[in-house]
């Protein structure tokens, strides 16, 4: 047998390209200082290490392709996970054999869904293994009791070896296994540090092949870098069937989970839950939630109704336009494109004739909220002439449409189903483009509004 030689590699954070020698920019993700230096050992790497071959893959050596009319489904039903918004952002529940990667800042609540999501699962008779590479099982004790009762099926180990947590999930053959973190996890065959580009690598792809396999449904808990991505190469999203982000301030009591991949189901789905002291509790009607606290007959504030995947959410946009003090006046964007916001200010002066360039402005979407939709356009646009002059928005309107450059108010998608959600909410009339008009059916209970451009929307103040 040969030995093992050591070696230096360097590897990309970003999209995990390997070099033997430093570069100052990524071939392949044209990353600036990207680069990270690892030390390996060549004698010990396994070829295909993240291959089929891993881990009693479906497809091991001599495998031969087959027919697509040939391949037979299972017919595997997804799993609910009893948390009604978890499974809008699934795509209706777990799939067997998934690999779903769930990521956010520290002290989010990414331990703490899991751990609830393991609650619903046991008192559904599923056989379920916390893996933790971070926590004691006394911490981890201590937040389940404040959760709530856990059954006896809830298995826990604390773990950070691949090679002893395989040998763990091969002996139990548990229906769902939470790995938190990817992090911490590392390989004997690999001598660089955990947390490393080629130890989250390794890991990522042989509890891959270990679902694959096994047919075991594996949620793997990221940590983020301070840009908001999962720490480690990108080709951790790649290889992963969904991903899942969990965001909102941490000092505030929302939570968003957002699902930005997702192989089973549709993109750009959102839940919304609120942090309580038992643990993380569903918001059923965001819209309302989101609401809640707005001022009444206040210029600067208007309610536009945006589109999270398929479901319509309404979010209060104020703004506040004031003349500035300094030379160069100054722009703020909260919740929002900033760059978007000073395009619409500057059609408002070519298109609308207003007078913004020596105005402060500053622009808030409540909730802490982010929304980078077109559909808001005309809600900026509203709020700002509001503020500006000083005069309110109907309480019971809402706005929506995308406005372009010369002043027009463009068509958006699900027109009629951001109507029926602001009806349902008690609003009596709705702003809307005019090309829209002939896609809204039932306008029995709400007065709709079509405008063409933003002088025809300014005109309403």
């Amino acid at each position: 047998m040969a030995k093992a030689k050591n070696t230096v590699v360097f590897f990309c954070q970003e999209c995990g390209y390997e070099s033997v020698k430093w570069m100052g920019q990524c071939p392949g993700c044209k990353t600036w200082n990207s680069f990270v230096e690892e030390k390996i050992s060549i004698g010990s790497r396994r070829t295909g290490a993240i291959g089929p071959a891993r881990a009693g893959g479906p497809a091991g050596a001599g495998a031969e392709p087959a027919r697509l009319s040939e391949v037979v489904m299972d017919g595997g039903e997804r799993i609910g996970t009893g948390i009604k918004e978890l499974d809008r952002v699934l795509g209706g529940g777990i799939v067997p054999g998934s690999l779903t990667l769930v990521g956010g800042d520290p002290g989010i609540g990414k331990s703490t869904l899991l751990l609830q999501v393991c609650q619903k699962l046991v008192g559904k008779g599923c056989k379920v293994l916390y893996i933790s590479g971070e926590e004691s099982l006394q911490q981890i004790k201590i937040r389940a009791e404040r959760i709530g009762e856990f059954g006896n099926e809830l298995l826990l180990l604390c773990e950070t070896n691949l090679g002893i947590i395989e040998e763990t999930i091969r002996h139990i053959r548990p229906h769902v296994v939470v790995i938190d973190s990817i992090q911490t996890m590392y390989s004997e065959e690999i001598s660089a540090a955990p947390g490393s580009v080629s130890q989250v690598r390794e890991a990522t792809g042989f509890f891959l092949q270990l679902a694959k396999g096994m047919n075991v449904s594996i949620f793997i808990v990221g940590h983020v870098t301070k840009e908001g991505t999962v720490a480690g190469p990108r080709v951790l999203e790649h290889m992963v069937d969904a991903v899942l982000y969990f965001e909102g301030d941490r000092h505030a009591s929302y939570r968003i989970l957002r699902g930005v991949k997702n192989r089973f189901g549709s993109t750009n789905e959102i839940g919304v839950f609120e942090m309580r002291e038992e643990g993380l509790t569903e918001v059923k009607n965001p819209s309302e939630f989101m609401l809640e606290g707005r001022p009444e007959e206040a210029s600067g504030s208007v309610v536009v109704c945006s589109m999270e995947g398929t479901r319509p959410i309404l979010i209060e946009i104020q703004a506040l336009v004031c003349r500035s003090n300094f030379g160069i006046p100054r722009r703020q964007a909260t919740g929002t494109d900033f760059n978007r916001v000073n395009l619409l200010m500057a059609v408002l002066e070519k298109r609308a004739g207003l007078q913004l360039s020596d105005c402060d402005a500053y622009v808030n979407l409540a909730g802490g909220i982010k929304i980078t939709e077109p559909a808001i356009d005309l809600g900026i646009v509203m709020a700002v002439v509001s503020s500006f002059k000083n005069r309110a928005v109907d309480d019971k309107m809402i706005v929506f449409g995308e406005v372009g450059l010369s002043g027009e108010v463009r068509a958006v998608s699900m027109a009629e189903q951001r109507v029926q959600e602001a009806e349902k909410l008690g609003f009596t009339s709705c702003v809307v483009p005019a090309v829209c008009l002939k896609g809204i059916k039932n306008k029995a209970g709400i007065k709709i509004i079509g405008v063409k451009s933003v002088r025809d929307a300014i005109d309403l103040i």
